[in-house]
Parts: C-alpha cells; structure tokens; sequence
C-alpha cells in the first residue's frame, strides 16, 4: 500500500464513513474508490483533488506524510497549499520547537517544506510557549543587539500580513536572505519594510514574492554568556552611523 492508500483510508475509519458514503460523495463508483484505498491504482489528479477538498487536507500531506501520527484538527495550511508540519506535542502536552541548527541554516529553504526534514529536526519543549506552531532559528551578525552569533529566536508561525504590528520583531523566511531577523515598519502594496536594531543599517524592502514563512518573536534561548565589552563595539558603530548621517546632511546642502 502507497502512503495515499493508507492515508485515505485511515481519514475514512476516523469519520466512521463507509467506503460506499465516500464514493457517493466523490462522485465515483465505491470499486473504484476501493481500489484507491487497496492501492491498487492510483487516483486521477482530478479525483485526488476532490480528495484532498473532502478529508480537508493538502495534497503534499497525502502523499508524503502519515498522517494517523498527528491529530488532523492541528494539522496547519499555509496559504499556498504547502504544510507546516502538525503542531507536535511531549508526553506532557508541551508543545515541541523544531530547532533550525546554525550550520544548516541555509539549507532551511530548500527544507521547510519537506516533512521529512522538519521531522528530522531535534525538538525542545518549554511550557510557557502554548498556542500555536513554534519554531527556533539562529541568530548572527551584529544587526539586532543584543542578540549574538549562537542566539536562538524563537519564533510563533504568522499566517497572514495583516497580523504583522508595527515595531514588534519577526523572522523573516526569504528567497533572497533566507534567515533573517529585523523589526517590521510597514507594509505597502507589493512589499513590507523592515529595519534592524543597529542603526548602523538602513531599513530595507523585501518585496512579498519574495517572503516564505513569517514567524513572530516568542522568547531567545543565549547559548554564550553576555560580554560587556560588546558595549564599545556597538558604541563605534553608532559613532559611525552618525558620521554617515551627517555626510549625508552636508551632501544635500551642497545640492541645494
């Protein structure tokens, strides 16, 4: 039996539907439909539509993932039809964060839609964090103080743009950056603008094409001891963030 065949019949015998019922409502004979179930052939991509429509969840699910592991009410659609793996809970009932290792972090975008590499991922749970899906990503650079290289930014999985608040921060799943971790200013109509907590840098555009996943600020998990003498570093650059400024101010004055 193909993972379709398993899948399919394990979402029937939970809502207790005879094969008869499906097929009636599906539009096909129940042979066929018992075919589909037996493994026997495989379903038309019109018939796999309908399927998917009927048991409520998305193509890519059905055919990759055994879903009589996860509960079906916790399974999350994102809008273009890709899936964020079922909400994963300990024996506790914690909910469990998929962590995003540093050295693999680039290759989060070739891998955040396959379930075979988010469930290959190592998990932590922390019982203050409820209520929706929980990611970890790894922070670097310099450009969000007082987050340093070995940080981890917990993030809560944002479905849609209009749930982005001004001010508040976000990570940032791109095809251009890939990870990132900045502050949202601003949507307008074909991009957002965000902006990092060092003034060093400027605010900068990413336009929504780009943008593949959005996950809000949550809590960060320090994996090295603060170092004080980040202070100077920091103090250097606002120093130079200020020249840049002001050259800036002189070169208009002279344009004018």
């Amino acid at each position: 039996m193909s993972i379709l065949s398993e899948n399919i019949r394990y979402l029937r015998s939970k809502r207790n539907l005879s094969q008869q019922k499906v097929a009636d409502d599906l539009s096909i004979t129940r042979g066929r439909y018992g075919k589909y179930e037996d493994g026997a052939t495989e379903p038309p991509l019109e018939i796999l539509l309908k399927i998917s429509k009927y048991y409520n969840v998305s193509i890519d699910l059905l055919l990759t993932v055994n879903v009589s592991k996860y509960s079906i009410n916790e399974i999350m659609e994102l809008p273009d039809n890709r899936i964020v793996l079922p909400i994963r809970v300990d024996n506790d009932g914690n909910d469990q964060i998929e962590i995003i290792p540093q050295k693999a972090s680039m290759g989060y975008l070739n891998g955040y839609g396959d379930p075979e590499y988010i469930e290959s991922l190592d998990i932590i749970s922390l019982p203050f964090l409820k209520g929706g899906k929980f990611r970890a990503f790894p922070a670097g650079g310099d450009s969000m103080p007082p987050y340093q290289d070995g940080t981890y930014i917990v993030g809560k999985y944002v479905e849609n743009l209009s749930d982005l608040k001004t001010d508040k921060t976000y990570v940032f799943i791109t095809t251009n950056d890939g990870i990132s971790y900045k502050r949202f200013q601003f949507h307008e109509a074909d991009a957002i603008w965000v902006k990092a907590d060092n003034s060093f840098y400027e605010p900068y555009k990413i336009p929504l094409a780009e943008i593949k996943e959005i996950w809000e600020f949550a809590c960060s998990i320090n994996t090295k001891e603060y170092e004080p003498d980040k202070f100077s570093e920091r103090n250097i650059q606002d120093f130079m963030s200020e020249i840049k400024s002001d050259i800036k101010q002189i070169k208009k004055r002279i344009e004018e």
